[in-house]
């Protein structure tokens, strides 16, 4: 048993604590710059460090966000006043947390499948971001869903990669988020969804038990069973929550304390919807509790408010603020879409 094990152990109750979700603000420079971009905000580091500050120093964000997933540039990052975005956290009540996978990869001999890269020194990395005050981390595999994919061998090696992650993760003090996201892209039904996610769930803890992690010193941070974005008929909410709790029910270990969902590309309000369902008729069936790990879903309409200005800082929070509320209402079961309409005018 690792040394941390008590401490991990209180860290994973306290991510998915009752009505609290965990923030993903762990997109890379590439993609938040792409991001701004769109928006015409300038692709430069203190531009990010200024959206960062902006979510980080949110009033009332830590009443429903437990912990923040942070990139390598922004843990090491400070608000204009000189004060660490980790003290920032900390004084607020929020558990700092570190993405460290180092991005998806082509899977050699496999054409349009993706492995995760990021074992490599990744001891050491966790010990110096344990230092830091970062008290969990997160990997990300992506499993797509296409003509004759996925492979057994990519499913296989996404799921090696996750669980030796985890152990070290363990071993070195930090909670690990399992992230095996199925994605949306794609026209296939939400019955092929639920195979492939079954799949990939199964073989998952499969390696989890191999490499000797604990589960309950562990987060799963997994994509909801859906239909494909390009699929003609969309499965409506109820058979999205029903079929994606079937498939946790199956596969998920019963001493996992929580499931902290990824949006991957749903609208913001579908994210909270379908959220909002599993709680309100699935909670009492289910042994761990269900949340969500939320990127675009609570930040997007923050950032389009933003736009790079100063002056707007107030309002994007007020968004921020308000994406966060709803979406720890669902978590709770508690979510209605006239939520949507009570943002109150600044």
């Amino acid at each position: 048993m690792s040394n941390y094990a008590v401490e991990m152990k209180q860290t994973a109750q306290a991510m998915v604590a009752s009505g609290k979700g965990i923030l993903a603000m762990d997109e890379s420079n590439g993609t938040c710059n792409k991001r701004f971009e769109k928006l015409g905000i300038p692709a430069t580091e203190e531009r990010r460090r200024a959206y960062r500050e902006l979510i980080l120093t949110t009033p009332g964000l830590s009443e429903f966000i437990s912990g923040a997933i942070l990139y390598d540039e922004t843990i090491r990052q400070s608000t204009q006043a000189g004060v660490s975005f980790i003290k920032v956290m900390q004084d607020a009540g929020m558990i700092p947390g570190i993405k460290v996978d180092t991005g998806a990869k082509d899977l050699a001999g496999h054409p349009h499948e993706k492995v995760t890269e990021g074992l490599d020194g990744l001891r050491d990395r966790i010990a110096e971001y344990y230092k830091m005050g970062a008290r969990f981390a997160k990997w990300r595999a992506v499993i797509t869903i296409g003509e004759d994919i996925p492979s057994r061998a990519c499913i296989e090696a996404n799921a090696h990669a996750l669980a030796r992650y985890a152990a070290l993760c363990q071993e070195g003090g930090l909670v690990p988020i399992v992230e095996p996201e199925v994605l949306i892209d794609g026209n296939h039904t939400i019955e092929r969804c639920y195979e492939v996610t079954d799949e990939t769930l199964h073989a998952v803890f499969a390696q989890l038990y191999r490499q000797g992690v604990a589960y309950n010193q562990m987060i799963l941070k997994p994509s909801m069973v859906i239909s494909g974005l390009a699929c003609p008929i969309q499965a409506p909410a109820e058979q999205v929550a029903e079929m994606t709790i079937q498939c946790l029910l199956k596969n998920v270990r019963v001493n996992v304390p929580g499931v902290a969902f990824l949006s991957g590309g749903q609208s913001h309000q579908q994210a909270s919807e379908h959220l909002n369902i599993m709680n309100a008729k699935y909670r009492s069936h289910c042994p761990w509790q269900i949340t969500f790990s939320y990127a675009r879903a609570i930040q997007q309409p923050a950032l389009e408010t933003w736009r790079g200005n100063d002056a707007n800082v107030a309002q994007a929070q007020q968004q921020l603020l308000h994406r966060a509320k709803c979406n720890s209402a669902a978590s709770l079961g508690q979510y209605r879409a006239q939520m949507e309409q009570q943002l109150a005018p600044v």
